[in-house]
C-alpha cells in the first residue's frame, strides 16, 4: 500500500504543490523562494525519511508569510492524506534533537485534531533574510491541516539558525516514527476506533 500524496493550492497570494512519500527514503526537490525555509523543508525531509517534492510561488515580494504559512497547510494536508485510515501507524511519537548548544524536543500525535503548542524563544528577528517568527507559523499550519496535535519546544539554545534548524529535524523525526506501521498494531490505534 503505497502511502503517497500530491496536493496542490492556489490562492490569490500562493500557488503551491507538493508530492510527499512517507515510506520514502529522505529525497527532497525543495523550492520556494526563501532559501532558508528551502534548508529547514530539506532538514525536516531527510531526518524523517520522506521524499519531498515542494514547488512553491508566493509574493515574497510583500513578505515571505504568506509562502511559508500556505507551504504549511499543503504539507498538512498531504501528510493528512497519505495516511489514509491510519491504520497500523504507531500514532505517537517524540524526539529531542540536540545541535551544538541548542536542543529542541519535538512530540506527535496523529490524533486527528489539528493543533500545536511552540515554545520556541529566539534570540533574533532574522537569520538571514528569514523572519524567525514565521517558523512557528509554519508549524501551526502544518498541525491543523495534518489534523496532527504537535508540541515543539526549545530546552536549551543561544542561536537562532541552530533552534530553528533542530526543530525543523525534531518534527520530521516525530512525524516518521509517528506514522511508521507497526505490524503489532491491528486497525486504528485509538480506543475510540477512529482518529
Amino acid at each position: 500500500m503505497a502511502r503517497i500524496a500530491e496536493v496542490t493550492r492556489t490562492t490569490g497570494e500562493t500557488d503551491i504543490t507538493i508530492k510527499l512519500d512517507l515510506d520514502g527514503s529522505g529525497r527532497c526537490d525543495i523550492a520556494t523562494g526563501v532559501p532558508f525555509f528551502d534548508h529547514m523543508l530539506d532538514a525536516f525531509g531527510r531526518h524523517g525519511l520522506f521524499d519531498l517534492m515542494v514547488r512553491a510561488t508566493g509574493d515574497v515580494e510583500v513578505d515571505a508569510h504568506h509562502t511559508i504559512e500556505d507551504t504549511g497547510i499543503v504539507l498538512g494536508q498531504a501528510f493528512a492524506q497519505a495516511l489514509g485510515g491510519k491504520e497500523g501507524i504507531t500514532r505517537f511519537a517524540d524526539v529531542a534533537i540536540p545541535m551544538d548548544e541548542t536542543l529542541v524536543m519535538a512530540a506527535v500525535d496523529i490524533s486527528g485534531r489539528g493543533q500545536a503548542y511552540c515554545e520556541l524563544p529566539l534570540p533574533t528577528e532574522r537569520v538571514g533574510a528569514f523572519d524567525t517568527e514565521l517558523a512557528v507559523e509554519f508549524f501551526y499550519a502544518f498541525a491543523r491541516d495534518a489534523r496532527v496535535t504537535l508540541h515543539v519546544r526549545e530546552l536549551a539554545g543561544a542561536n537562532s539558525h541552530h533552534i530553528i534548524e533542530a526543530a525543523f529535524k525534531a518534527v520530521g523525526r516525530a512525524m516518521r516514527f509517528a506514522c511508521e506501521l507497526d505490524p503489532r498494531v491491528s486497525g486504528v490505534p485509538s480506543t475510540k476506533g477512529s482518529l
